[in-house]
């Protein structure tokens, strides 16, 4: 346990005093931004996150992809969540726009690369400060993960959704990987290394699904809500 005293002692008594009442009043704000997002999430309906790479241009396969595959889960009665940015995020709202569905982004205060799309809908833009409340909201108010090709952040909203289902604290809904060629060398080692260090189960593995077109990654949301009744995360 660190000790109060030593910890004071690299600080100036002002110092200290000022870290521990700023650590108080921000509550507030981690307040406000829970109850901004929950009021204006909490009656959106039927929602698909879609998450990826800021970085890929509207040139790439991935881009055009991740537009069809909004535009074609709008079409079947969803609507759109992005992390609100540009690249993936940015082709996500514009599939959810042509779709001429509910197209939300859920943004995040960065030094770099993030401004918000231009295709979020004008009432469903959201910007945060903290990831940990970004990424409740991807988790409460969508009924199912498409996963495009993307960097740390994107595997951080997989794992942690992974996580979740499997410690069952939330219900399971739908994880789709999209493009194999991305995602095999990291599955490769999840099953040689993860699996049979027993550090997962064999039917973990059962909880997302992988494939390598639009039409295959909207099948996928809506061969499961055959299957499962469609409800809210909460």
């Amino acid at each position: 346990m660190v000790n109060d005293e030593r910890v004071k002692k690299a600080f100036k008594e002002k110092d200290w005093n000022e870290i521990k009442t700023n650590d108080s009043w921000q509550i507030f704000k981690i307040m406000s931004e829970f109850v901004d997002g929950f009021e204006k999430l909490s009656k959106i309906g039927p929602c698909v996150s879609i998450f990826g790479s800021a970085r890929t241009s509207p040139d790439h396969k991935y881009y055009q992809m991740t537009v069809d595959i909004g535009k074609r889960l709008t079409e079947e009665g969803f609507g759109i969540i992005s992390g609100g940015g540009p690249g993936i995020m940015e082709a996500a709202n514009k599939g959810a726009s042509l779709g001429g569905g509910k197209s939300v982004g859920l943004n995040i205060d960065l030094p770099f690369e993030q401004h918000n799309n231009p295709y979020i809908d004008d009432d469903k833009l959201i910007t945060f400060d903290y990831f940990f409340i970004r990424k409740l909201m991807f988790v409460k108010y969508a009924q199912g993960f498409i996963v495009m090709p993307g960097g740390f952040g994107t595997l951080d909203e997989f794992f942690e959704s992974l996580t979740l289902i499997q410690t069952q604290k939330i219900g399971r809904f739908p994880i789709v990987l999209v493009g194999k060629s991305f995602w095999e060398g990291l599955l490769d080692w999840v099953k040689t290394t993860m699996l049979n260090e027993e550090n997962i189960s064999e039917k973990d593995l059962e909880l997302f699904r992988v494939v390598d077109s639009s039409e295959e990654a909207v099948q996928c949301i809506i061969e499961f809500y055959t299957k499962y009744l469609l409800r809210p995360n909460f």
